[in-house]
């Protein structure tokens, strides 16, 4: 009965470090990298915007469940808004 429980919390604690453990990709898009695992996914921009003064738009993207919880993008000022 105890050896059932010990692997049932061993499967229990797998299953959580395989839905959890993120992996990051690296896009080519001027330094973009997203830290996606299989329940969530967080997006640390830093794009290539050549309609911006910079040149790059920054922020961050949070998504749970493949819902947008949280977004901050700094687009900087557009040389046709000024």
């Amino acid at each position: 009965m105890k050896k059932k429980i010990i692997i049932i919390i061993v499967i229990i604690i797998l299953v959580l470090l395989i839905l959890l453990i993120p992996r990051p990709i690296r896009l080519k898009d001027g330094g973009t990298v997203v830290y996606k695992a299989l329940l969530y996914k967080v997006s640390i921009v830093h794009s290539l915007n050549p309609s911006s003064l910079t040149g790059y738009e920054d922020g961050v993207i949070i998504e749970i469940l493949g819902f947008k919880i949280y977004e901050n993008i700094d687009k900087h000022m557009d040389y046709l808004d000024s």
